[in-house]
């Protein structure tokens, strides 16, 4: 039994809709920040010494990661499906995307969620900030040209692990005329397995 520790308002959300995607089952054990902080519980470092979410635990197990846990499930899970077979083009293309998302686009995103903390003290790198993230949206943009999803029509687990970077740029307003992306979010949000997972993990408040 996969067992996922799931934090409100986090990254974990996404393991949830993999889950949920995937048809499997899972324990579900939710944790709550803290309401001054926003911190994670103390809770989760008994799980993990880092104390964050995404935590899963499967057959004693404990993975962390968002994309480490995706390439786990979908590898030892997912009986071929929301990954293209391992070896092919198609592949080298998935685990680039999978790890792009953390790698590269959430960076300029979050520094600007933290600088947005610090009014005028953040103008010297507001416009190297903006401009970094300003160079991944419209990147991601042009990756979905002409077609659904990153890898063309068929939704992906790098899909599912982009849908936090992208949902994190619409909120800070980013995706300004950036058609293509704005359609994409509203198609992974109008997926069935989508809307599940945030009945069950509760929605974004960022």
């Amino acid at each position: 039994m996969i067992t996922v520790h799931h934090l409100n308002n986090s990254r974990s959300q996404r393991i949830l809709w993999l889950l949920e995607e995937l048809g499997l089952k899972y324990e579900l054990v939710t944790h709550q920040r803290d309401a001054t902080t926003n911190l994670a519980p103390p809770e989760l470092l008994a799980i993990h010494p880092l104390g964050k979410s995404p935590v899963v635990v499967d057959d004693g197990e404990v993975i962390i990661e968002s994309g480490a846990i995706i390439e786990h499930i979908t590898r030892v899970h997912g009986k071929g499906r929301l990954a293209p077979e391992m070896g092919t083009s198609e592949y080298t293309r998935y685990i680039q995307l999978l790890h792009y998302a953390e790698g590269s686009v959430m960076l300029p995103l979050m520094l600007r969620m933290y600088t947005g903390r610090l009014g005028e003290a953040a103008a010297p790198l507001q416009d190297r900030i903006d401009s970094e993230s300003d160079n991944h949206v419209g990147y991601l943009n042009s990756l979905l040209e002409g077609q659904d999803y990153l890898l063309g029509n068929e939704l992906s687990a790098a899909d599912i692990q982009m849908s936090f970077a992208v949902e994190v740029a619409n909120i800070q307003g980013a995706m300004g005329e950036f058609k293509n992306l704005q359609d994409y979010l509203a198609r992974l949000k109008a997926r069935p397995a989508y809307q599940k997972a945030i009945e069950i993990g509760g929605p974004y408040a960022f």
